[in-house]
């Protein structure tokens, strides 16, 4: 059975529209302005802050002993008293994404930036007042199974196979849809249309592998890249660049912190000869896994030696681009990704952007992954002869991506799916290959374009965009936002540190990997499951057994460790052949060595993210504190006639 503080976290309302006295009286009087100086003291002392003021001096041996959900809040603003400040994300979230709360669902198993609101999905079309103000007032709270409730994509995708080159330089011969879209998207990412063109791709893969196919690999033969943990996108860039003629080298991460190998990294960026085009450096700005951020200093070697720079944002939060400062540091390339609506379709597509001055070093190549956005025609209260859906071109996408079937896969497919969990790293399941598709209705809008909900002409005649979510990051701003999910991460952190199994001499229930309690790091957790013995709990077992508590996570697979002499004599308890499940490291003799790594549990928090969620998840981990708890869910999925998980 479910724990008893699962139960009152589904009933507990935290949220801005439930105004709460108790947030009134925990809330000290601050200053209007500080100081550069107390800034700088918060941020130094913000991990023994945390410490000190949640759950001190405590540790939980037992799921049933653990704090209720408003007893844990009452602590949370005591550590966290500015995250009264973000209650308008609550207001937001009970506004337009209603559907989590009415379905209890809890969403940690992807990470990015969402473009349309779940109030957008209804088919209860505005009125004509709504339409010529865009008011933003709720529409009436519909069960998530309600029959009313559309699955009307905002747009469909159109494939082709086309030349990257020419489809950069030839950016004016777009739709308007498309155009309107494209300008929306830059305006929120602060990046400028004089200085870089965009495409859009399938998905994260198809943007890394396009560049992959059209950067001059025979004149600049390497290619390096900084994650510590695979990446579907990363490894098939990997292959088609190394089929091109590229030499790839990869960054390691120092156990146990997994820091960046600062020695070897600079090693591998300097070049002997300045000013010689090295290679491509391909740099996340943090990791969509760990959490964990980098310095940005390591753009500025890259550049300083001669590489052409790709910066990799698909892990940003919302409004993380303010602070990038994209117009001091100018990559060559940056690739991002939407999903269309958090916690309901995670679909949507990449983004790939080149800098002006950079596009005539690429190759003319042919590839296949760039789309056509095309809006879908008008939803049936319009009109008869729209039936809502191209469905011609909807089967043509269907027919045009390949599923792959890795555990850690990542990025959107564009097509109307169901997302199972576990296969997610941290986002939606990335296809990896795309086929030539039909042309058919690729670069023309219907007749029949729907302006409701998605899409409005402004009084000079242009099309704009209505991506209520994108407007909503916009006017919360970049300091809410970010304080919000680093007070929500940091508590998390903390409270599955206190966890611990008894009578077992102080083992801990969960081991993080990477940055735990910091100021700076991102808002995704990996994390692994412990029981008394010291074995490890399958990361696909605990996904499947979140899952059925409501709670989606996913796993992902942390690779490139490196071991100083320090760690060596237990990197073999450690490390796992992917794909394997065994902790022992494999001796192969051949070319090919084997992946190893660790498999890990990941969480993410997107920007409606709320305390209750992440209690739910840290009641739901707490559970496993029972020995008996494992064997309790195994016989429960056979009464269930499911399948059981061998672990």
């Amino acid at each position: 059975m479910p724990s008893s503080c699962l139960n009152e976290a589904s009933q507990v309302c935290l949220h801005g529209c439930c105004p709460t006295p108790l947030l009134n009286q925990l809330q000290p009087a601050r200053e209007n302005t500080k100081s550069r100086s107390t800034s700088a003291a918060y941020r130094r002392d913000f991990a023994a802050t945390t410490t000190s003021s949640i759950f001190p001096n405590t540790k939980f041996t037992n799921h049933e002993s653990l704090p209720s959900l408003q007893e844990s809040f009452i602590e949370f603003i005591k550590a966290y008293p500015q995250y009264s400040d973000t209650d308008r994300v609550d207001q937001i979230r009970a506004q337009d994404y209603y559907h989590l709360s009415l379905s209890n669902h809890t969403c940690l198993d992807y990470i990015g930036i969402g473009l349309f609101s779940f109030s957008q999905l209804q088919t209860q079309g505005p009125s004509k007042n709504q339409i010529a103000s865009s008011s933003s007032s709720p529409p009436p709270l519909l069960p998530p199974s309600s029959p009313q409730k559309s699955e009307l994509p905002f747009f469909s995708m159109s494939f082709k196979t086309e030349n990257l080159k020419s489809k950069l330089l030839h950016a004016d011969r777009e739709s308007e849809f498309e155009s309107a879209m494209k300008k929306r998207i830059m305006a929120f990412l602060n990046i400028s249309q004089n200085d870089y063109c965009m495409v859009f791709t399938a998905n994260r893969t198809s943007a890394f592998k396009l560049l992959a196919e059209a950067y001059p690999f025979r004149s600049s033969q390497k290619l390096l890249t900084v994650y510590d943990y695979q990446s579907e996108a990363v490894e098939a860039m990997k292959n088609t660049s190394e089929k091109r003629g590229a030499r790839i080298m990869s960054a390691k991460f120092s156990w146990p912190r997994l820091r960046i190998q600062s020695a070897k990294l600079r090693k591998m960026l300097m070049s002997k000869r300045k000013k010689q085009k090295t290679g491509l450096f391909v740099f996340p700005l943090h990791s969509r896994v760990t959490g964990a951020r980098y310095p940005y200093l390591w753009m500025s070697i890259a550049q300083e030696n001669g590489w052409h720079v790709l910066i990799d944002a698909c892990a940003l939060g919302p409004k993380d681009m303010d602070s990038f400062g994209l117009s001091l540091f100018r990559p060559d390339f940056l690739v991002c990704s939407f999903y269309k609506v958090f916690g309901e379709n995670p679909s949507g597509f990449g983004c790939l952007f080149v800098k002006k001055s950079t596009i005539p070093i690429l190759e003319a190549t042919t590839s296949a992954g760039i789309i056509n956005l095309v809006p879908t025609k008008k939803p049936p209260w319009l009109g008869n002869e729209s039936s809502g859906i191209d469905t011609e071109l909807e089967q043509t996408f269907r027919a045009a991506v390949q599923e792959d079937d890795l555990a850690s896969s990542s990025s959107f497919s564009g097509r109307i799916q169901t997302i199972e969990p576990g296969r997610l790293e941290q986002e939606v399941p990335e296809e990896s290959t795309v086929v030539e598709a039909s042309e058919t209705g690729e670069s023309e809008e219907p007749a029949d374009l729907i302006k409701l909900g998605n899409a409005n002409s402004s009084r000079n005649g242009s099309l704009e965009i209505d991506c209520r979510s994108l407007d909503q990051v916009d006017s919360l701003g970049l300091i809410p936002v970010t304080n919000r999910a680093r007070y929500l991460i940091n508590w998390l952190v903390n409270s599955l540190m206190k966890l611990e199994h008894p009578n077992s001499e102080g083992i801990p229930l969960v081991r993080i990997y990477g940055p735990k309690i910091k100021f700076d790091r991102g808002p995704a957790l990996a994390f692994n499951i412990f029981d008394w013995k010291g074995d490890k709990v399958e990361p696909v077992l605990v996904q499947k057994l979140a899952d059925r508590s409501n709670i989606s996570v996913s796993y992902g697979f942390l690779h490139n460790i490196w071991f100083s002499d320090k760690y060596a004599e237990g990197k073999e308890k450690i490390l796992e052949v992917r794909g394997s499940g065994s902790k022992k490291m494999v001796k192969n003799n051949s070319k090919d060595k084997p992946d190893l790594g660790i498999t890990v549990v990941t969480a993410a928090l997107g920007f409606v993210a709320n305390f209750q969620d992440t209690y739910k998840l840290w009641a739901f981990v707490a559970q496993f504190l029972d020995a008996d708890f494992l064997e309790k869910e195994r016989w429960r999925y056979t009464a269930l006639n499911q399948k059981t998980i061998e672990v």
